[in-house]
């Protein structure tokens, strides 16, 4: 297991960790110790290191190999702080999944989120890009967001499909039985993926007027918060304004072989591609929210020579092409709906 040591969660969400072991009988800090709480840039926030060591030594107590899941069926709300009143108060599931993608890296920052369609289906991934937290961080997270969704709509809703990137536990009986779906492991991404018709499920307590306020106050905590990445994001954003986003380009700035590039890069767990991929994702949604630039324009901007290799890379990361995220996302000041 690998990650970097400035990935942190919500200090809300470690406390539903807590909260469960008292439910068990189980003194929590006594077992585990007071958590480790970061308060920066208005959020409260723990190490990711402290969150999945507190997980494995739960597990080993209490002999729940499985443990993720059966924590993630009490996760309320408050477990997800600011992020789980403004989901609470959508109007639809499409609404409140929406802000659980802009959102998500309050809660957790570690590999971003990407949701996108592919056919009748929403799909979530997450990839390796800041290393691999391990299979219970995981499986408490991914069961976390079902969970949260079947309390959002009162139904214990099956999902479609789960994968997890680690291997596969002795017993994976636990896993299909709670997702209501075949679970795969080993894969080279963790997905969650359900229909689309979901989407447009009505949600009990809709309350459009705090869902705006709500909003701001999430808004402003995201932007205050460092943006995940590589030590290179910088570099490559510059590499792109310059036309020449490549490994060679990079590994000169550095005064090294591009052989030399890639090793460094594999050994903090990335790959060329996949860290330019991901700056361009990122700098692409915020180059669209800004009406003033052409598409043409962003695309220069992310270093692409044709307009129409941006469009489709983009498709491939979003879902949707570029003018219609613009239109559905940044035209109405909301995110986009999926209904």
């Amino acid at each position: 297991m690998t990650t970097s040591a400035d990935n942190y969660v919500a200090a809300a969400y470690v406390r539903l960790l807590y909260d469960y072991l008292e439910s068990q009988g189980v003194e929590a800090e006594t077992l585990l110790g007071a958590p480790t709480v970061l308060a920066e840039d208005g959020l409260e926030k723990v190490p990711l290191a402290f969150w999945r060591h507190s997980l494995e030594i739960a597990s080993q107590h209490l002999d729940e190999p499985a443990l993720g899941l059966a924590v993630a069926r009490t996760i309320t709300a408050r477990h997800f702080d600011v992020l789980g009143y403004v989901v609470s108060h959508c109007g639809t599931l499409g609404e409140a999944l929406a802000r659980l993608e802009r959102y998500h890296r309050l809660v957790y920052d570690v590999n971003p989120a990407r949701v996108a369609t592919v056919g009748d289906s929403l799909e979530v991934r997450w990839g390796v890009e800041r290393g691999r937290p391990g299979a219970l961080v995981d499986e408490t997270g991914v069961a976390a967001v079902v969970q949260f969704i079947r309390n959002l709509v009162g139904r214990d809703l099956p999902v479609e499909a789960v994968h997890f990137v680690n291997p596969e536990p002795a017993d994976p009986a636990p896993y299909q039985a709670f997702f209501g779906a075949e679970v795969r492991f080993d894969c080279a991404w963790t997905v969650l993926r359900i229909p689309l018709t979901y989407l447009a499920l009505p949600l009990g307590a809709p309350d459009p007027g705090l869902v705006d306020i709500l909003d701001r106050q999430a808004q402003s905590l995201l932007e205050r918060q460092p943006r995940a990445g590589s030590p290179y994001d910088a570099d490559l954003v510059r590499l792109m304004r310059e036309g020449r986003p490549t490994l060679e380009a990079l590994a000169e700035r550095y005064h090294v072989s591009a052989r030399t590039m890639q090793r460094r890069l594999a050994e903090q767990g990335e790959t060329f591609q996949a860290v330019l991929q991901r700056v361009r994702y990122q700098l692409a949604r915020e180059y669209l929210a800004d009406g003033r630039l052409e598409l043409t324009e962003v695309a220069a901007l992310l270093g692409y020579s044709e307009h129409s290799a941006f469009t489709r890379a983009f498709r491939q990361w979003a879902g949707v092409g570029p003018k219609r995220w613009r239109r559905e996302w940044v035209a109405t000041s909301n995110p986009i709906s999926w209904e």
